[in-house]
């Protein structure tokens, strides 16, 4: 079972990349993020020619969410996160999968830091953690992945002195990541990378994808039942090559059935 997460950048703008790399590939799940469309604009029979099943929380311009199945249709158990009435940003969704229980997050990016959009931020992902917590307590197999928009130690960026300022690595970013690692979610792809150097996204400024200026903030979170079954991980990175390509590339890992 290969379960995938997917930054699109405007699933409209970038759906022939999207359609090409699912074929192409075949994840069993893919999880999809800043959709930038509302519900009623989410292209989902152009995923059914294909065989696959959506669900998605759209929201009109930027944001949105979406979980994509390979030939079975994934079954919703929440969408946004509790704990403010006033948040309407399309961020999270939930559902099950072949018995595995898996988020697609959308994780606020927080700048300019700081301010209000940075606070928003931390608040989020505090409220992630409590819900996390109680997905832990279930103990179903469980993988919460998509763009955290945290660059969790500097072997993760191609130059820390660059993003010193970004709210992707202030210290309060970082230990709100590290809060939930400490509560046993496992970093799939830094588990099997160690030594850091790999990077999810490239900005489309100053030649970063040419120079190889990435950093890695597309992550997958395990739980113990999902990490103990993990066999590989990997990043699509030559999808971000391609014409029309997403700023963000695609990062999966595969599991024993």
């Amino acid at each position: 079972m290969r379960i995938a997460t997917f930054n699109i950048n405007g699933i409209k703008a970038r759906l022939p990349r999207l359609i090409e790399w699912l074929e192409e590939t075949r994840p069993s799940v893919a999880c999809l993020q800043e959709i930038k469309t509302q519900d009623e604009g989410f292209p989902a029979d152009d995923f059914a020619k294909i065989g696959y099943e959506a669900i998605w929380h759209g929201q009109k311009g930027f944001n949105g969410v979406a979980i994509l199945a390979d030939g079975v249709k994934p079954v919703e158990t929440q969408r946004g996160l509790s704990g403010d009435d006033s948040d309407e940003q399309a961020r999270y969704l939930e559902a099950d999968v072949n018995g595995v229980r898996v988020a697609s997050i959308y994780l606020p990016n927080g700048n300019p830091q700081p301010g209000p959009k940075f606070d928003y931020k931390l608040a989020w992902m505090e409220r992630l953690r409590v819900h996390a917590k109680t997905l832990w307590d279930a103990e179903i197999p469980t993988a919460l992945i998509g763009d955290y928009n945290v660059i969790p130690e500097d072997k993760d960026v191609w130059s820390p002195a660059a993003m010193a300022n970004d709210a992707l690595m202030q210290p309060a970013s970082r230990n709100a990541y590290f809060a939930m690692l400490s509560d046993g979610w496992t970093d799939a792809v830094n588990t099997l990378n160690p030594r850091g150097g790999v990077w999810t996204f490239w900005d489309y400024q100053a030649g970063a994808w040419q120079r190889d200026h990435g950093f890695r903030i597309d992550h997958l979170l395990l739980s113990p039942e999902l990490a103990d079954r993990m066999t590989a991980v990997g990043v699509d990175k030559e999808y971000r090559g391609r014409e029309k390509s997403s700023d963000h590339t695609p990062v999966w890992a595969e599991f024993a059935d």
